[in-house]
């Protein structure tokens, strides 16, 4: 079949008996057919491929079914990595402060949003109190009339940033209150961007959980 059918088929149908593979021949033919149904809509089973092949050996079955890049990043995809290691919180951005060149002089230009309040700190990514807030000289309370102010301005674009979680983080998400009091006992005696540490401040942290799992661009409001 190898050396004398398929030459003759190819040359009928006009095309090369050999690519960069190297000849087309009936193993190959068997390894795109065991492929395609391994990567079907439905697909067999490694176990169910190897009866139908014919093989005594999975390996010899692995061999043949090769998984495709879509039906990989399919799986990869429904494993739910980033929906498990990254979060996204919504971020105020003053474009006045910006062009008017006041954030260069220090003056607050993006306003994370903690739920109860904002967050001006603009390294909120690497704060390690940014899901247990301690309300240092950065926080800026929702029902402030600061905060108000801030609301009210229209030149103001609202945008999601992605947040990769740490460990406790992604236990305090996963594995709930057990895992949240860890965390806020962790972070009773680590300073806080302005300084002072939870304790100091005499606060109580609040726990701010971000559960959106994208990050895209919303217009101007």
């Amino acid at each position: 079949m190898n050396r004398t059918i398929i030459p003759a088929l190819c040359t009928k149908a006009g095309v090369p008996a050999s690519d960069v593979r190297g000849k087309i021949t009936s193993h190959r033919a068997r390894s795109t057919i065991a492929s395609q149904l391994y990567n079907a809509k439905e697909p067999m089973t490694l176990f169910e491929l190897q009866a139908w092949l014919g093989h005594r050996s999975p390996s010899s079955t692995q061999f043949y079914a090769k998984i495709s890049p879509k039906t990989l990043a399919k799986a990869y995809s429904e494993a739910g990595y980033f929906a498990r290691n990254v979060r996204t919180i919504e971020v105020l951005v003053d474009r006045d402060a910006v062009a008017s060149g006041a954030a260069a002089t220090g003056e607050p230009w993006q306003y994370y949003d903690l739920g109860h309040g904002w967050c001006t700190y603009s390294f909120f990514e690497q704060c390690q109190h940014r899901m247990a807030c301690a309300r240092c000289d950065f926080y800026t309370p929702k029902n402030s009339s600061k905060a108000q102010l801030l609301e009210a301005k229209e030149n103001l674009q609202r945008m999601l940033a992605s947040i990769p979680l740490t460990e406790d983080e992604r236990a305090a998400v996963d594995d709930g209150q057990t895992a949240i009091d860890a965390l806020l006992a962790r972070l009773t005696d680590i300073p806080t961007p302005a300084g002072p540490t939870p304790r100091e401040l005499g606060l109580p942290a609040t726990v701010t959980l971000l559960p959106i799992v994208e990050v895209r661009n919303h217009p101007t409001r």
